[in-house]
C-alpha cells in the first residue's frame, strides 16, 4: 500500500499524528465505527513499537444538520443534545482500548478560532468568492433548507442522494443545488430552488498540487485511485456555507462574522483534527510534543477514515491546508464497510452489532479488536457474524497464542520458577528477528492485519517449536536441553506480547504481567521482543476463555429477533432468490438455441444465492495492456478497481487491440485465487464472452469498484 522509499519509512525523527474520522455526535455507536477508531488506535501503538513519537487525537462532530434536526425533535438545544453523545463517545471508546491523547469536539474555543482562521487566510489569499446559487426552499415551511433536509437524486449516477452526497450510489460530494428532484424532508413535499449568495473555496486552483498530492500519497490504494477520477473530470469549487444557525459563524474580517450563515460542517471538521492536536501539546507541553512542527512543518499526519469520505480528505482537506499554509497529510487509509451475516450493516433495521450491547455481552474488547483489524484488509469489507467471530476467537487467539502462552509459562513455572537459565538459541532468536521485520514492514505497509498476522504466526511456530522438541521427555533424559527449549518458549511468549500489543493492549499487558515484567508492555519497543524476560514468576493463567456454540446460538436468536421487530422480516433474501429462479422469454430462446447446438448448454447444476454472493465481482476500468512475451494469447492487463489496481493476465492478446484498451470498463472476478502464467501473476479474471472474448462492461456510468450483484 505504501508507496514512499524506505529511506522515509518510520520511525521518522518527525512526530506524527494519527487521527481517526470523526465520530458524529447524533447516535448510538456501532462496530462499523469501531472499525475505524480501533484501526487507527492499533496503527498509532504499533507506529510507538517502533519508537515513533506518536499522538493520537480526534473529537466528536458537533455541527451539521442532523444535529439541529433531532434536537428540535427532542426540544433542547443543538448544543445540549450533541454534547451528551460527546460524553457518552467519551465513556464508550475506552471501553474498547481506544486509548486518545486528547479527544475534543468541533464546537470547542480551539477548534472555533483555528477553523474561523483558517478560513480568514483562505480568504485572505484569494480562494474564497461569494456566488449566487440554487438553494433549496420549502414553501409550505417556508425557510431555505441546509443539506440534510433535502433529498432527491444524484445528477451523476442517478441513485437516490442527500443534500450533499450521493450515500447510496456513487459517494460523491454534492453541492448546493445539485440534487435532482429535491424533496423537503420537514414536510415531505417537493422543494423548489431559490437563488441565494454563499461563499466559495476554489478548489479548482489546486488540480495540479492535488494531483502531485496523490502521487505521494500513503496508505490504501482506494484513498489514492478514487479522486483522480474527481480530478480527471475536473474539479467543481466547494460551497463553505450553510443557510442555519447551528455551525461556527463565518468570519469576516477581524473578529467579526457574518451571522446569517455558518461554516458547512465539513470546514471545521477536519480542523478538529489540528485542534485536538494543538490540545494534547498544550496539555503536555510543545517540549514533549510539539504541535506546530505536525501541521505546520515536517510532521507525519496519518488519516484512518471511511471509504465513504475519501473526497473530503483528499481533496478539500489538503486543498485547504495547502492554500492555508499547512502541512500535508502522509497518508490516507480508507476502511472498508462493515456487513452483517453478509448483509448490509442498517441501523435502521437495527442489523447491526451496537458498541453497548458488545460490553453488556461481557466480551472482552481484544478479541472484537482482534477480529476487526484482522478480518480481511484494511481497504476491504469485512463480514461480521458471531459464527465468524466464534470460530477466529476459538481459532486464532484460544488455539494458538493463548494455548502457546499458558502451555509455555506453566511448564517453565512448574519446572524452573519462571525462566530457565540459558542463552536464546539462533534458530528462535532469527525467527524473532524475522517477526520484528514482518511487523515493521506492515506498518510502513498501513497493513493491520499484517501487524496481527506476525504476532499470531509467531505463536504458531512456537507451538510448533515445542510440539516438535517435546521438553517434557527431555526433563529427565537431556535436563539442559530441557531448559534450552523453554527458555526460548518463554522469549517467545515474550515477543508475541510485545508484538500483539497494537491489536489486543489489554490481554499483552496481562502476558506482561505474567512474566514478571515491569511496567506497561505499551512502551516497549519492537527490539525489546529479545530482551530477556525476568527469572522467576508467577504461575500463569489462562488469557483467553473459549466461546461455547450454545452461547453463539444464543446471540444469533437475539439479532434475529432484533432485527424481526425492526420490521425487517429478510424478505430481500426470498426475493433475491425468487429473481434467480424466473426465466425471461429471452432466456428461455436462448435455451432453445442451445438444443441446436449453436450455444454451449446450460449446466444442469444449480447454485445458491449465497455460493453466489461469495463471488466478489466488481466494476473495472483497464489502465494498461500489453502482450506477453513468448505467449500468443495471454497479455498483461492492469485493472483499476476503486480500491486498488491489479495485474491481470487475460488471453484477449490475438482477440484485441491492446492500444485501445485503456480507459475501458470491464467487469473483474476479484476474489480468484492468484495464478501465475508465463511468469507473470494474475490477480483476478476479467469476464469475457464466447470465443471472441467480447469484454462485459456496463450499460451506465457504473462506479469503479462498483460490486456487481
Amino acid at each position: 500500500m505504501s508507496t514512499d522509499s524506505t529511506d522515509d519509512a518510520f520511525p521518522t525523527d518527525r512526530p506524527a499524528v494519527v487521527t481517526c474520522g470523526l465520530p458524529y455526535a447524533n447516535g448510538d455507536l456501532h462496530i462499523g465505527h469501531l472499525r475505524g477508531y480501533i484501526g487507527a488506535d492499533a496503527f498509532s501503538r504499533a507506529l510507538e513499537t517502533l519508537g515513533q513519537e506518536t499522538a493520537y487525537v480526534s473529537g466528536s462532530d458537533m455541527h451539521g444538520t442532523p444535529v439541529a434536526v433531532n434536537a428540535e425533535k427532542e426540544g433542547v438545544s443543538p448544543e445540549e443534545f450533541a454534547l451528551e453523545w460527546h460524553d457518552q463517545y467519551e465513556e464508550t471508546l475506552p471501553k474498547f482500548n481506544v486509548d486518545f491523547d486528547n479527544y475534543g469536539h468541533t464546537h470547542d474555543e480551539t477548534n472555533t478560532e483555528l477553523t474561523q482562521e483558517i478560513v480568514r487566510t483562505l480568504d485572505d489569499e484569494g480562494y474564497i468568492y461569494e456566488k449566487e446559487i440554487q438553494v433549496a426552499y420549502d414553501p409550505d415551511a417556508d425557510q431555505y433548507l441546509p443539506d440534510r433536509y433535502v433529498e432527491g437524486t444524484c445528477p451523476y449516477c442517478g441513485a437516490k442522494a442527500r443534500g450533499d452526497e450521493c450515500d447510496e450510489g456513487c459517494q460523491r460530494h454534492l453541492e448546493p443545488g445539485e440534487v435532482e428532484d429535491p424533496t423537503s424532508t420537514i414536510t415531505g413535499n417537493p422543494a423548489e430552488y431559490r437563488e441565494r449568495t454563499h461563499k466559495f473555496f476554489e478548489v479548482s486552483e489546486f488540480a495540479d498540487y492535488l494531483t502531485e498530492f496523490l502521487d505521494g500519497l500513503e496508505g490504501t490504494s482506494n484513498a489514492r485511485n478514487q479522486p483522480r477520477q474527481w480530478i480527471e473530470e475536473g474539479l467543481q469549487d466547494w460551497c463553505l456555507t450553510r443557510d442555519m444557525e447551528w455551525g461556527i459563524d463565518y468570519p469576516n474580517g477581524d473578529n467579526e462574522t457574518t451571522e446569517d450563515i455558518v461554516l458547512y460542517v465539513w470546514v471545521d471538521a477536519p480542523v478538529e483534527y489540528i485542534a485536538s492536536t494543538k490540545q494534547y501539546a498544550d496539555r503536555v507541553g510543545t517540549d514533549e510534543y510539539d504541535w506546530e512542527r505536525v501541521w505546520k512543518d515536517d510532521g507525519d499526519i496519518v488519516h484512518v477514515i471511511g471509504r465513504d469520505i475519501i473526497q473530503h480528505h483528499t481533496i478539500f482537506w489538503p486543498a485547504m491546508l495547502e492554500g492555508a499554509g499547512y502541512n500535508k497529510p502522509r497518508a490516507v487509509a480508507a476502511t472498508g464497510f462493515i456487513t452483517i451475516n453478509g448483509k448490509g450493516l442498517s441501523t435502521s433495521r437495527n442489523r447491526a452489532i451496537w458498541a453497548k450491547e458488545y460490553v453488556e455481552e461481557g466480551f472482552h474488547p481484544d478479541l472484537l479488536r482482534y477480529y476487526l483489524t484482522t478480518t480481511g484488509g484494511l481497504q476491504q469489507d469485512v463480514d461480521f457474524s458471531w459464527d465468524a467471530f466464534q470460530e477466529r476467537v476459538n481459532g486464532e487467539l484460544v488455539g494458538t497464542v493463548g494455548n502457546f502462552w499458558y502451555r509455555s509459562l506453566l511448564f517453565a513455572y512448574r519446572n524452573y520458577e519462571g525462566t530457565p537459565e540459558a542463552d536464546v538459541s539462533k534458530e528462535v532468536a532469527e525467527r524473532i528477528e524475522g517477526a520484528i521485520g514482518e511487523t515493521r514492514e506492515a506498518v510502513n505497509d498501513y497493513s493491520l492485519r499484517g501487524i496481527g498476522q506476525a504476532a499470531t504466526q509467531l505463536a504458531q511456530f512456537g507451538n510448533e517449536y515445542i510440539q516438535r522438541n517435546e521438553p517434557w521427555k527431555l526433563t529427565d533424559d537431556d535436563p539442559e536441553q530441557a531448559a534450552q527449549v523453554i527458555r526460548d518458549c518463554v522469549q517467545i511468549a515474550k515477543a508475541v506480547g510485545v508484538f500483539l500489543e497494537p491489536i489486543a493492549p489489554d490481554k499483552a499487558q496481562a502476558l506482561w504481567e505474567q512474566l514478571g515484567e515491569d511496567g506497561d508492555v505499551a512502551d516497549a519497543h519492537l527490539e525489546d521482543a529479545l530482551e530477556s524476560p525476568p527469572r522467576n514468576f508467577d504461575e500463569p493463567g489462562e488469557l483467553f476463555e473459549k466461546i461455547e456454540d450454545d452461547r453463539v446460538a444464543e446471540l444469533n436468536e437475539k439479532l434475529a429477533e432484533r432485527v424481526a421487530a425492526a420490521g425487517d422480516d429478510e424478505s430481500d433474501a426470498d426475493e433475491e432468490t425468487e429473481s434467480d429462479d424466473t426465466e425471461s422469454d429471452e432466456s428461455a430462446a436462448m435455451a432453445d438455441d442451445a438444443a441446436t447446438g449453436d450455444l454451449e448448454p446450460l449446466l444442469e447444476d444449480r447454485i445458491g444465492f449465497e455460493d453466489f454472493q461469495e463471488l466478489d465481482i466488481r466494476v473495472g476500468r483497464i489502465e494498461s495492456a500489453e502482450g506477453i512475451e513468448g505467449a500468443d494469447d495471454l497479455a498483461k492487463v492492469e485493472v483499476d478497481i476503486g480500491f486498488e489496481t491489479r495485474q491481470v493476465v487475460a488471453g484477449i492478446k490475438q482477440l484485441h487491440d491492446l492500444d485501445e484498451l485503456p480507459g475501458e470498463k470491464c467487469i473483474l472476478l476479484a476474489n480468484m485465487e492468484p495464478a501465475e502464467l508465463f511468469g507473470v501473476e494474475s490477480n483476478g479474471m476479467i469476464l469475457a464472452a464466447g470465443d471472441e472474448a467480447d469484454l462485459l462492461t456496463t450499460h451506465d456510468d457504473a462506479v469503479v469498484g462498483e460490486k456487481v450483484q
